[in-house]
């Protein structure tokens, strides 16, 4: 039987057992972070945005089509452009200060926060992709998703812009290993990567929109948005401590930090350093 609109809770029936897959996988993927820490929120990350994008739509794969398919399909190529471009980073001349800045942190981590950060982090990748879970279990049902190709554009519109950027970014950096970047979309807002994501995960939720049937629906259907995005806000606070750390004896870098936003395009906001995030 498809799954419906159960009408005591306000969301969609869904097989519950689909939602355990997905944190077997990500518990599974995001392992990796045993070895380095970082891999909790990178290597694996990107892997299990990837394997749910693989495992979900085959569950579903005698309904699954049009923009539900092109949503699975763009979070696919989410978690495998991202694990690529990771494993090419860590090759390059300009990331071992970082890679080795990452692993001394690492090395102070307990086994037991290794603990809490692994399932803390697979259950968000879970939620995060629950969206598209719900999406695919309405049309599963036969239910109309007139939300599903804005959200679907707003994913794609991302992936190719911050595609295009991160190309650009890393031939200038094997140039110029110490020097910022200030040119493309980087001329716009000074962290387009991370604005770019919280995009495309505003995407994600748009297009469920038409699946969340009652307030249960939209709390869960926007749990792991909201935690990327202040995942987000934390990071790019973090990037940039670093950054004022790394160029800001610079004048160079003092006046394009303070004409060019931090984060948000044409938002007259140039620093997050007195933002109290506690995620990212």
């Amino acid at each position: 039987m498809p799954p419906f609109p159960d009408a005591s809770t306000g969301l969609l029936a869904l097989p519950w057992q689909y939602p355990v897959l997905c944190l077997a996988l990500c518990l599974l993927l995001s392992a990796v972070g045993f070895k380095r820490v970082e891999y909790f929120v990178s290597l694996g990350y990107a892997a299990s945005i990837a394997a749910q994008a693989v495992a979900l739509p085959l569950v579903y794969r005698d309904t699954l089509r049009g923009w539900a398919l092109a949503q699975s399909a763009l979070l696919l190529g989410y978690g495998l452009r991202l694990g690529s471009f990771l494993v090419l980073r860590e090759r390059t001349a300009s990331f071992q200060t970082i890679k080795a800045e990452n692993a001394a942190r690492g090395a102070k981590v307990s086994g037991p926060m290794k603990g809490a950060i692994w399932l803390g982090v697979s259950v968000l990748y879970v939620l995060m992709f629950l969206p598209a879970l719900l999406t695919m279990s309405a049309q599963a049902a036969g239910l109309a998703l007139p939300s599903a190709p804005v959200g679907v554009a707003l994913m794609a519109a991302r992936l190719g812009v911050e595609a295009c950027a991160d190309r650009r970014k890393s031939r200038f950096k094997k140039q110029n290993p110490t020097s910022f970047y200030e040119a493309g979309l980087f001329r716009v807002v000074r962290f387009p990567n991370y604005f770019g994501e919280m995009v495309f995960w505003f995407g994600v939720w748009i297009s469920a929109m038409s699946a969340y049937h009652g307030l249960l629906g939209w709390v869960l259907g926007g749990l792991g948005f909201l935690c990327i995005e202040l995942v987000m806000l934390g990071s790019s606070r973090r990037l940039e401590l670093k950054q004022d750390e790394r160029y800001g004896a610079g004048a160079a870098y003092r006046a394009y930090a303070g004409k060019t936003p931090i984060l948000f395009p044409l938002l007259p906001l140039y620093s997050l350093r007195h933002l109290k995030v506690y995620l990212g």
